[in-house]
């Protein structure tokens, strides 16, 4: 299993070091990506980690998608502890180097409300039901891997960072959130981006089961 506890480490560092690289780069070096840009690093990164590890852990590099699986009946409790550690460990790794790297950025990418933090709360459920009811409808099992995979998961993450990032952040991932704010000191609206992930993918089985049949979300494992 330690195989793949490292490749949640390393994806969840990659998915981090890179999307909030991204934003900062952003910020200091004139624009230079833009928000479409921005959304897009979010997107491509998912998708390439998705199929470089996706056959090895699955390619949660989520907290809230490893707990969807579980509501869903498709990953063993005894495992959630370990992957969740290792995807909080990576994402604080990868917070660490941008913090050294680029220490006059105040935020390192933090995920900040620009409005009423109910509206950023919804959009957050919301996001995060629209991901892990596609990614529950593209994976075998827990596994996000296979030939178009990928790309589903990542077009859908490129696309709600277009629509939500300007409103919310467009996290969607606890552990993307937690790095940043904890290295730059902004927890203020933490428990938004801990807690509204999870309901969002909490959510999402019920429908997948609906559309897709019986088989497609069953029992909890033990």
């Amino acid at each position: 299993m330690k195989n793949q506890w490292i490749a949640e480490f390393v994806g969840t560092f990659v998915l981090v070091f890179f999307g909030c690289g991204a934003v900062v780069v952003n910020d200091l070096y004139g624009a230079a990506l833009g928000h479409v840009g921005i959304a897009l690093v979010f997107g491509l990164t998912v998708m390439a980690v998705i199929y470089a590890v996706g056959n090895v852990s699955g390619a949660h590099i989520n907290p809230a998608v490893t707990l969807g699986f579980y509501f869903a009946g498709r990953f063993a409790r005894a495992q959630l502890l370990p992957y969740i550690t290792s995807q909080f460990g990576g994402a604080l790794l990868a917070g660490l180097c941008l913090w050294l790297l680029f220490p006059p950025h105040e935020t390192l990418g933090s995920t900040l409300p620009a409005d009423t933090w109910w509206r950023a709360f919804v959009l957050e459920v919301i996001l995060s039901f629209v991901l892990m009811w596609v990614i529950l409808n593209v994976s075998t099992g827990h596994m996000e891997k296979g030939i178009m995979a990928g790309v589903a998961v990542g077009a859908t993450v490129a696309v709600e960072a277009l629509v939500g990032g300007p409103v919310s952040g467009a996290s969607m991932n606890p552990a993307r959130s937690l790095a940043p704010a904890l290295l730059s000191g902004h927890w203020d609206s933490l428990w938004l981006y801990l807690s509204a992930p999870v309901l969002g993918t909490f959510f999402a089985h019920p429908l997948c089961r609906l559309i897709q049949g019986e088989d497609c979300c069953c029992a909890k494992k033990p």
